[in-house]
């Protein structure tokens, strides 16, 4: 029982949403460029550099086959594990795959509410939502998302937390 003996008792479970699907070709993308970044500069210098070709192809051919492979089979798994709900006291994330982070944002310790919609995210018609407060671990982000339920969750956020009274503690 908290301190205080009235406080409500707040219950970690798993939140009920999930991200839009269509996170997991953003994600793919994401590690598909991550992987071109050192693979196509040293395939070039391979094509052009005959005595080093060998030593030069190999990694280059070891890095495109395990971004490939990761970008195949991680977006997968980060999908479901990837869940957020957001109730009238809480915004409530859990990220990771391997260290699973479960992120409680109470709406009385919100300070801003932001979305963002990078380059790749509009292309696939996504958007990420960022909770900012207090809190030494920084913002809880909602990453994922379609664009317009963003839209509509910055919205409801902005309405659930103007309308809550701050924490006094």
């Amino acid at each position: 029982m908290p301190e205080g003996g009235g406080a409500a008792e707040i219950r970690l479970r798993p939140p009920r949403n999930t991200l839009n699907e269509r996170v997991v070709s953003w994600w793919r993308v994401q590690w598909l460029l991550m992987t071109a970044v050192p693979v196509v500069p040293l395939a070039v210098l391979g094509a052009l550099i005959e005595p080093a070709r060998f030593w030069l192809l190999l990694p280059a051919a070891v890095l495109a086959a395990a971004g490939g492979g990761v970008a195949v089979l991680l977006p997968l798994w980060w999908f479901r594990t990837h869940r957020w709900e957001v109730t009238e006291d809480a915004v409530y994330v859990r990220t990771g795959f391997f260290w699973q982070e479960w992120r409680i944002a109470p709406m009385s310790r919100i300070q801003t509410v932001d979305t963002v919609r990078g380059p790749l995210e509009q292309l696939h018609r996504l958007a990420t939502v960022t909770v900012t407060t207090a809190s030494s671990k920084g913002a809880v982000r909602i990453e994922g998302l379609d664009h317009e339920v963003a839209a509509e969750l910055a919205e409801r956020l902005t309405r659930i937390t103007r309308a809550t009274p701050g924490d006094a503690t």
